[in-house]
């Protein structure tokens, strides 16, 4: 009876272990997809000044659009690691970029600048970055809150305050082409 009884603890203990070791696994995992987006999103924000100064000279009438990128990039500067405020800081640049983007459209010789060409070649190669940053990262966090909110992993994540993590997703203005009128 007391074999029947150590083995029944050793296996309870042993589940209760492999399920946090795998809590906290996956709670790494969702932080190391946080982290390859704010790398991404640090290198956006850090080749935007150079955007801007490359369409003032050509769009120097854009002073409104070019204030719009330069605070939206300030807000994601100032909201800090908070993933949900970064979000909305993200989802805001996005939009006013693309803006920026479109005014720039409506001029040749921008449109013709082999420095501006570059900026926005690497931009683009950023965006599609950040974009598999942001599915990894939320993959992560599916996988992380799946395993949270599943039956019996659920009362070792409570015990121990595994909380479910936030997906990083677009607003519906930032999938909206941008509306430019002169």
């Amino acid at each position: 009876m007391l074999m029947y009884l150590l083995v029944a603890v050793a296996v309870i203990a042993i589940w209760l272990m492999t399920t946090y070791n795998g809590l906290v696994k996956l709670r790494n995992l969702k932080e190391e997809g946080w982290s390859g987006i704010d790398v991404q999103l640090k290198r956006r924000s850090d080749l935007i000044p150079n955007i801007i100064e490359t369409v003032k000279g050509y769009a120097s009438h854009e002073k409104e659009t070019l204030q719009g990128v330069t605070n939206a990039r300030a807000a994601v500067m100032n909201a800090g690691n908070d993933p949900e405020a970064r979000v909305q800081a993200e989802n805001a640049l996005t939009g006013t970029l693309r803006t920026l983007f479109a005014v720039a459209e409506s001029y040749p010789d921008l449109k013709a600048n082999t420095n501006f060409l570059d900026l926005q070649q690497q931009l683009g190669t950023i965006e599609d970055e950040i974009q598999m940053s942001r599915r990894y990262y939320n993959g992560t966090v599916r996988n992380l809150n799946t395993t949270i909110q599943r039956f019996p992993a659920v009362l070792i994540a409570k015990q121990f305050g595994f909380k479910e993590a936030t997906f990083f997703e677009a607003e519906n203005e930032a999938r909206e082409n941008p509306k430019v009128s002169f």
